[in-house]
């Protein structure tokens, strides 16, 4: 099950079910077993307060995942946070549409989940491929 909620902004998703769709698609194709992804939509504010309250830092981010197995392996259950006004920031700093950034975030806290991390340069260049990978199966 993959829901979509809205904390702080007033915001929502457009096309939720073909979404939902996409990416119970891309669980088939990197054998990943969904249970329940909750993606949160909210403000920097609300963000930046997650991650300094959950991680420790600092600064401003688009998205934190928080994947709430005991194990890998065991099917998704997550809570993935997105803060929509970076999204906006960054669509317009990358020069894209909104929309596309913001199908970009989401799939990159799928990815998290699946095992992709994004620490140092060699592996945010395979999570940007993977990225691209999924984001060329979206259909709108």
């Amino acid at each position: 099950m993959i829901n979509f909620f809205s904390e702080d902004i007033d915001f929502s998703l457009e096309n939720q079910a073909h979404i939902t769709s996409w990416i119970n698609k891309q669980s088939f194709l990197y054998n990943a077993e969904i249970q329940l992804i909750n993606y949160v939509f909210c403000s920097d504010e609300f963000l930046l307060n997650i991650n300094n309250e959950h991680l420790g830092h600092d600064y401003f981010t688009d998205i934190i995942t928080f994947d709430m197995r005991d194990a890998k392996g065991q099917p998704i259950e997550a809570d993935i946070f997105i803060s929509i006004d970076r999204v906006k920031e960054n669509s317009i700093s990358e020069g894209v549409a909104f929309l596309n950034e913001l199908h970009r975030v989401l799939i990159h806290g799928f990815l998290h989940l699946v095992g992709y991390p994004d620490k140092t340069v060699q592996e945010a260049a395979e999570m940007r491929a993977q990225e691209e990978k999924c984001l060329s199966l979206l259909e709108l």
